[in-house]
């Protein structure tokens, strides 16, 4: 805040003491709201363990519905926190006009988690590594995790969760075979019902970030300001890229243990993101009551595209309307659809009453047909010819029809909104629909004559169209790619749990009369390539297919061809100490309560991480549901539970698709 200048000094005296009172008031709220989480974490620590406890359905049924009120209690306190520490202001767009809430998804929680034991244990037993020398790389995991649980509600917040999606792929990758987890019980709540859920898979806690990813794209795309073009156009992609997320996360995770990650209600919201992204191309091409457009084509563009989005939500509201997705889902979401559909479909109406009766006069080659626009009835087969008559009073007659039409849908959806607590509560859905029913009714009353007795025309249904159709896009989960964290342990192409190797050396190496006698290639490690018999190489016990791992006492795992050959050629007649690993054939990999140090996958170090990222730890669980599974779409046959087509998802540029541990 800028003050003017005064003489006396009047005026920063006036204003100190209002900023204290405004400082102090806020800090009044942050303390209160500190103490209502508290208090909610406790309700739902208790509620939580009687969950457990109790084998008794209709108790637990109760308790989960306690528990899904104190998890939504719990997400509205924690954004109202973030508002206020970050000085967030209701109506920071300084905008006039007024746009119909959207629907942002709560982040899934989860408790703390101790990765130390059992990473240091498996680099100790597996590696042969000192675990505690790694102390530093856990407690960086440990911190990126506790920091992926509270993100900020922006860009930096999806950078931190991907990034954290990032290294559960590396430790996929790198730590878990087939025949072993790593031990660890990852505890998650339901994000739509709050239920707690646990299980041994490492594949549980990946699809809860990357359902978290898609949540916050939602959270995103709502706190848009979309009544104007570049608002709008930010929404819609945050909601592309939410319905992204839960399209990858339906077709690669199966068994949810929780039910917002079953295929049901990842279809149900990949259709409710679809809605709201659809509705977001309306927005860009609606422009304010106040300069609405003239032009009859503009206008039956704009209802067309209004009748689009009616469309979409009636179809998420058949879906969040049959079950299973009508347990899980709140029922405030499936009001607001439905309130929705109602009101854009009355919106398709009004804007064709406008083409009619306020549209510039446009010749008859422009307009398009009947068909193009409207729906035909059923019993009709006739083509109508130009969708719009050339007579004034046909055109004021059929435009009070569609009027007609746009008033009692508008009358309908204030009755839904009003059958809704939750909804009668959010005074902007109910300002929106009442400043559309006035204009209309206001239309009407303009249109309307005493001596008018003809019979009303019927209003047709009008034809979704729109020009841009939204299609689900793949979240940017290569923004927050970072170095691997153990990458000290080696490339992962050889230094993984899916590999057994031992270790040689150092062995004295000299040069002969042919030099060395082996032939290295490629990088990070290098591979002794060939050895030729009766060479100083073959002597020393180096074999073909020996990967250097130490030269001259230096760690060169991740060395290039050329600085190995280098540190060689610089050895002189003195000769070079090698340090290399051999690989072994494949057998069964040792448990962590085997503590051979040995290491090499199935079939040998020429499978791609591709094929081993598909595989699911055989581990046991706590969960009653069956384990979580990160699997391919093709060899489930179906993606199973959608009630109907979801959008298809563009396909991923090859640097986001290149993730250790991705199907």
């Amino acid at each position: 805040m800028i003050l003017e200048e005064r003489p006396d000094g009047a005026g920063a005296g006036e204003e100190s003491p209002r900023l204290q009172i405004q400082c102090g008031q806020l800090q009044s709220r942050r303390a209160q709201i500190h103490q209502q989480i508290d208090k909610e974490l406790q309700m739902r620590t208790g509620a939580e363990n009687l969950y457990r406890a109790t084998s008794n359905n209709r108790v637990r049924e109760t308790v989960a519905l306690e528990l899904s009120y104190v998890n939504s209690n719990l997400q509205l306190l924690k954004e109202e926190l973030e508002e206020l520490s970050g000085g967030v202001d209701p109506g920071r767009h300084g905008s006039e006009a007024v746009t119909v809430p959207m629907i942002p998804l709560g982040l899934k929680e989860t408790k703390e988690l101790d990765w130390s034991t059992p990473l240091k244990e498996l680099i100790s037993v597996h590696f042969g590594e000192d675990g505690a020398s790694y102390e530093a790389e856990i407690r960086e995991l440990e911190a990126l995790r506790q920091a992926m649980r509270t993100p900020s509600r922006n860009e930096s917040g999806l950078e931190l969760l991907t990034a954290y999606y990032n290294q559960l792929c590396f430790l996929d990758a790198r730590f878990l075979t087939p025949a072993r987890s790593l031990g660890l019980f990852f505890h998650w709540y339901d994000s739509l019902t709050g239920v707690p859920a646990q299980q041994r898979a490492l594949a549980f806690e990946k699809g809860s970030v990357l359902f978290n990813i898609g949540a916050l794209h939602t959270q995103i795309g709502a706190r848009q300001d979309r009544s104007c073009t570049e608002g709008a156009r930010r929404a819609m992609e945050a909601f592309q890229r939410a319905a992204g997320a839960f399209s990858l996360l339906r077709e690669n995770f199966s068994h949810a243990p929780s039910p917002d990650m079953s295929a049901a209600s990842l279809c149900a919201l990949e259709q409710l993101m679809m809605a709201q992204a659809q509705e977001c191309v309306f927005e860009g091409l609606s422009p304010p009551a106040s300069m609405a457009p003239q032009d009859c084509l503009a206008q039956l563009r704009l209802a067309q595209e209004a009748a689009q989005v009616a469309a979409e939500y009636r179809l998420v509201h058949r879906t969040m309307a049959q079950p299973p997705v009508h347990d899980y889902v709140p029922v405030s979401w499936t009001a607001l659809v439905h309130v929705k559909a109602e009101y854009f479909r009355s919106l398709a109406h009004y804007h064709v009453a406008m083409a009619l009766c306020d549209g510039s006069p446009a010749t008859e080659g422009e307009l398009p047909t009947h068909e193009q626009v409207f729906l035909q009835p059923p019993t009709s087969s006739k083509p109508r010819g130009p969708v719009l008559p050339q007579e004034l009073e046909e055109r004021r007659q059929l435009g009070k029809a569609h009027l007609k039409r746009a008033i009692l849908g508008q009358e309908e959806a204030l009755r839904l909104h009003a059958l809704c607590r939750v909804l009668r509560e959010v005074d902007l859905l109910r300002a929106v629909i009442s400043q559309t029913l006035q204009r209309s009714l206001a239309k009407y009353a303009e249109l309307d004559r005493e001596d008018d007795f003809c019979e009303a025309a019927e209003a047709p249904d009008i034809q979704p169209k729109t020009h841009q159709k939204p299609e689900a896009r793949m979240p940017r989960l290569s923004q927050g790619k970072g170095p691997d964290i153990f990458h000290r342990l080696g490339p992962l192409s050889v230094f993984s749990a899916k590999n057994r190797w031992r270790l040689v050396g150092p062995v004295h190496l000299t040069r002969g009369e042919g030099g060395f006698g082996l032939t290295l290639r490629g990088d990070s490690p290098v591979l002794i390539a060939a050895v030729i018999p009766g060479s100083q190489a073959a002597a020393a016990g180096l074999k073909e297919g020996d990967y250097i791992v130490s030269v001259n006492g230096q760690p060169c795992r991740w060395w290039r061809h050329a600085e190995v050959v280098t540190e060689l050629k610089a050895a002189g007649e003195a000769g070079a100490s090698l340090q290399v690993v051999s690989l072994l054939p494949s057998s069964r990999l040792p448990s962590l309560g085997d503590r051979r140090p040995v290491l090499l996958g199935p079939r040998g170090l020429l499978r791609s991480q591709r094929e081993h990222g598909c595989k699911t730890p055989a581990s046991t669980w706590a969960s009653p549901r069956p384990l979580l599974n990160w699997s391919r779409k093709a060899q489930q046959g179906k993606t199973g539970g959608c009630p109907q087509p979801c959008a298809p998802v563009k396909p991923a540029p090859p640097s986001s698709l290149k993730h250790p541990g991705w199907p």
